[in-house]
């Protein structure tokens, strides 16, 4: 028994039309979507993550952050 893809049935009812230089473009584009990796949503994600890379010590660090601050007083009235 055979089973049938409408969805492959379709396409290939649309394709089947073409010139043979299109039919080949054609399998070569499916071919190298095929064959390019896609992230998935999740690795694209964690991709995102990672180590932070620094000469300075994590001391160093924090001095500079505070160092790096700056206020001022204002008086807010309420």
């Amino acid at each position: 028994m055979v089973l049938r893809n409408p969805i492959i049935e379709n396409y290939f009812g649309l394709i089947q039309n073409l010139n043979q230089r299109a039919k080949i473009e054609l399998i070569s584009r499916i071919s190298t979507s095929i064959l390019d990796k896609k992230e998935t949503k999740q690795e694209q994600l964690l991709s995102c993550f990672g180590a932070f890379i620094s000469d300075q010590s994590a001391d160093e660090m924090i001095k500079s952050i505070y160092e790096a601050r700056y206020f001022t007083d204002k008086n807010i009235e309420l």
